[in-house]
C-alpha cells in the first residue's frame, strides 16, 4: 500500500513537470523575443532552439499529460482533480500555442505609410533613424516607430521594398 502511495506521487510529480515543461516550451521564445526588449544572440539562439523543438515536443507532453490526468484521475480528491484539468489545459494550450506564429501578433508589419518632408518631421536631434535612399529617393523611418513592428513594406524609386529593425 505504502508503494502505491508513492508511484501515485511520483506520477503526480511527473505529470506537474510534463505541464510545466510544455509550458516552457512556448513561453521561452515568446519571453526572449518580445518588442522593446534587449535580445542578445545568446538568448535568442537559445528561443530559436526552443522554438524549432516545441511543436514536436509541446505535442508529446500535452499527450503524455492527458495520459498521466486520466490514470491519476479516479485516485485523485476533488482540488487534486482541479489541478490536473488545469495542468492539461496548460499543456494543450501550450501545445496549440507552439505551432501558432505569434511573432506575428508581437511583430505585424505597418500597413500604411504616413511620410513626412524633412522640413515637417519633428525629431528629436537624438532620435535614431533608418534611411534607405535608392537614386533620389530617400525616406528615413524613426526607430521609435520600427521598434515595436520591426517591419515595413514600402516602395521606393519604384522598387518594392522591405525595411526590417
Amino acid at each position: 500500500m505504502q508503494a502505491n502511495v508513492r508511484s501515485v506521487k511520483a506520477l503526480k510529480l511527473v505529470f506537474s513537470i510534463f505541464a510545466i515543461t510544455t509550458f516552457a516550451l512556448f513561453f521561452i521564445p515568446a519571453f526572449i523575443i518580445r518588442p522593446f526588449r534587449y535580445q542578445s544572440p545568446r538568448a535568442l539562439a537559445l528561443a530559436f532552439k526552443v522554438k524549432a523543438i516545441a511543436p514536436t515536443a509541446t505535442l508529446l507532453l500535452a499527450l503524455l499529460s492527458v495520459l498521466l490526468g486520466w490514470f491519476l484521475w479516479s485516485r485523485a480528491s476533488r482540488m487534486q482533480r482541479v489541478l490536473l484539468a488545469l495542468g492539461v489545459l496548460l499543456a494543450a494550450g501550450s501545445a496549440v500555442m507552439s505551432r501558432l506564429n505569434y511573432f506575428e501578433w508581437m511583430f505585424h508589419p505597418i500597413q500604411t505609410s504616413g511620410f513626412l518632408s524633412a522640413q515637417n518631421a519633428k525629431l528629436d536631434p537624438g532620435e535614431m533613424i533608418m534611411a534607405v535612399r535608392f537614386g533620389n529617393d530617400a525616406r528615413a523611418y524613426p526607430i521609435v516607430q520600427m521598434a515595436y513592428h520591426h517591419v515595413f513594406n514600402d516602395e521606393l524609386a519604384g522598387i518594392p521594398i522591405v525595411v526590417t529593425y
